[in-house]
Parts: structure tokens; C-alpha cells; sequence
């Protein structure tokens, strides 16, 4: 797996930050936050970034499936630090987009995630409605030069 490109570790690449408490229970045995506890924090900073976007699947009789997650762990992370997890949209397709989270801890980035999300509904995959993408694109990631 590749190392992230520098911009990724940039707080201000992102829309939207959110912090999550590190618990003593996330630790492993060698000491540091294990990495199945980090992917749980950035799910959770996820489902915080789509409430931020003001839309809820639910609401509109469709279902989001998370296709694919990818994540970098860049620096060890510890207890009892936060995460300050950022995240922005990374890409937008006609049925799926891609969610780009970068985790920090007192300063330094220590992981990277991207997400790719479907929309599904009774009739199986659906095309993102205009107000979706729309909230979207105002969210869409600061790509290096504007960051």
C-alpha cells in the first residue's frame, strides 16, 4: 500500500471535522489504539460527516452500503489522546462516492481512510438525487491547490 500523498495529511484539506474519544479498551498489546478500534472511529466520524451534509438515507427510502474501505495507518496512535477525525467528499459518481477522513492526534495525522458509499434502493442501485449531490459539492475535498 502506497504512503498517502502529503496533502491527504493536511487538516485543512477537509470540510469537516468531528473529535471521538479514544478508550482504554481500544488499546492492543503493544500499547497503542489497534487498528480494528480505528476503523470503528472513522465509521463513526462517517455517519457523524452525513448528518453534517444534512441528508439521512432513510429519509429518502433508500439505503447506503459502504462497497469499499481503504485505510492508511500513517503514525502509531495512543490513549488517552482524541482523534480529530476530518473528512470531505473525495469523489462522486452516479451512484456512489467516495468519503476521504484523515484522523489526528494531538496535531500529527496518524491514519488515512477512504470509503466508497452506494445508494441502493427497492429497485436495486439508484443515481444520486440533485439536493445529495448538491450537499456533496459543497463538502467536496480541498485538493492541494486551494488547500
Amino acid at each position: 500500500m502506497a504512503k498517502p500523498e502529503s496533502w491527504r495529511l493536511n487538516p485543512e484539506a477537509y470540510r469537516f471535522v468531528t473529535s471521538i474519544d479514544t478508550r482504554f479498551q481500544d488499546l492492543d498489546t503493544m500499547g497503542h489504539i489497534n487498528n480494528v478500534a480505528i476503523s470503528g472511529i472513522f465509521e463513526t466520524a462517517r455517519i457523524r460527516f452525513h448528518h453534517h451534509m444534512g441528508r439521512h438515507p432513510q429519509e429518502q427510502g433508500v439505503r447506503w452500503l459502504v462497497a469499499n474501505v481503504n485505510l492508511n495507518f500513517v503514525e502509531e496512535s495512543h490513549f488517552p489522546y482524541p482523534f480529530e477525525v476530518h473528512c470531505a467528499i473525495g469523489h462522486i459518481g452516479r451512484t456512489s462516492w467516495t468519503i476521504s477522513s484523515a484522523g489526528f492526534q494531538k496535531g500529527v495525522c496518524v491514519a488515512t481512510c477512504d470509503t466508497t458509499v452506494v445508494t441502493h434502493g427497492a429497485e436495486g442501485r439508484r443515481s444520486i438525487d440533485d439536493t445529495l449531490r448538491e450537499a456533496m459539492e459543497l463538502n467536496f475535498l480541498r485538493m492541494p491547490e486551494t488547500a
